[in-house]
């Protein structure tokens, strides 16, 4: 079985699409690990604050498949694509952490995801897995979360009904 941590995120409806996502992430793989809710400002663009949170589970799922599942999911709850890449959403759902999997695609590291490098990605994921080791760094999340410039500051944390 493989760790996989995952991010996800809403600003339309958050509270409602977040607990549904979590809700069908535990009819799919059972047992997940779910962390609070945090509420940070859109990146990128103007638009309502985010609620974030993050979840880990384990499978025997490759990636690809996970991805394609995580794909449709988000679709049934309303995301649009059609949009710019920044925009509101209803839910996105990220892999970013495929068991130590490092994969370099174009040029680019797409896992782990380069948005680890945002609060609102790594608080969760530090919350719902602080001993995982990013196999980038070598280090914990609890300790990147630690190093991390926005460790401390005050956040607002958002309960989800059901989750």
């Amino acid at each position: 079985m493989t760790t996989v941590l995952l991010s996800l995120g809403s600003n339309v409806q958050p509270e409602h699409y977040l607990a549904a996502a979590v809700a069908a992430l535990r009819e799919r793989f059972g047992t997940v690990a779910v962390s609070p809710a945090y509420r940070t400002a859109a990146v990128g663009f103007d638009g309502p604050a985010f609620l974030n949170n993050a979840v880990a589970i384990q499978t025997d799922w490759p990636l690809a498949q996970i991805e394609q599942w995580l794909h449709a999911l988000e679709d049934a709850h309303g995301r649009d694509r059609s949009g710019p890449r920044f925009s509101d959403r209803t839910l996105d759902v990220d892999v970013v952490f495929y068991g130590d999997t490092v994969i370099i695609e174009a040029g680019r590291q797409r896992i782990p995801r380069p948005e680890l490098k945002h609060a609102f990605v790594l608080q969760p994921l530090a919350d719902v897995a602080p001993d995982f080791v990013d196999p980038v760094s070598g280090q914990t999340l609890a300790a990147l979360w630690q190093a991390h410039r926005q460790h401390g500051q005050p956040v607002d944390v958002v309960a989800l009904a059901g989750v």
